[in-house]
């Protein structure tokens, strides 16, 4: 799965948005039982400590997968030059680590595409008064 809407290069949207709702009503869980749905809801427990918004609502998180006991997250930052990536990738990956089941979890940050301000949800937006 590569997150990445090829139409319009547009991150995919978190398991709890329209587009991505399971049709059975829940994303069957991968080996060893982790599901998609928790490592969601743990990644909107990171934040960038610069701007009160989680990391999903940010539109940061481009791709999550579950291979086994291995979570491997996509991300971006708000700007490449950000110096407090590695300590926003570094909370993502001990978070998911703290999970059950996982073993191993890996964050790439990635640029492509250039994270802008349309990327934030709606609820983002509300949080950050853009509504």
């Amino acid at each position: 799965m590569d997150g990445l809407n090829p139409q319009n290069s547009a991150p995919a949207s978190p398991p709890d948005s329209p587009a991505n709702a399971p049709v059975s009503g829940a994303t069957p869980p991968a080996a060893g039982g982790l599901t998609e749905e928790q490592i969601w809801v743990v990644l909107r427990e990171c934040y960038d400590p610069e701007i009160p918004v989680n990391i999903v609502d940010l539109g940061l998180v481009y791709d999550v997968a579950i291979a086994g006991n291995r979570v491997d997250v996509k991300m971006t930052l708000t700007a490449p030059g950000c110096h407090l990536g590695g300590m926003i990738a570094g909370d993502v990956q001990n978070k998911l680590m703290a999970l059950d089941g996982v073993v191993e979890a890996n964050v790439e940050l990635v640029w492509d595409p250039p994270w802008h301000q349309s990327m934030i949800t709606a609820e983002g937006r509300k949080a950050l008064g853009m509504e």
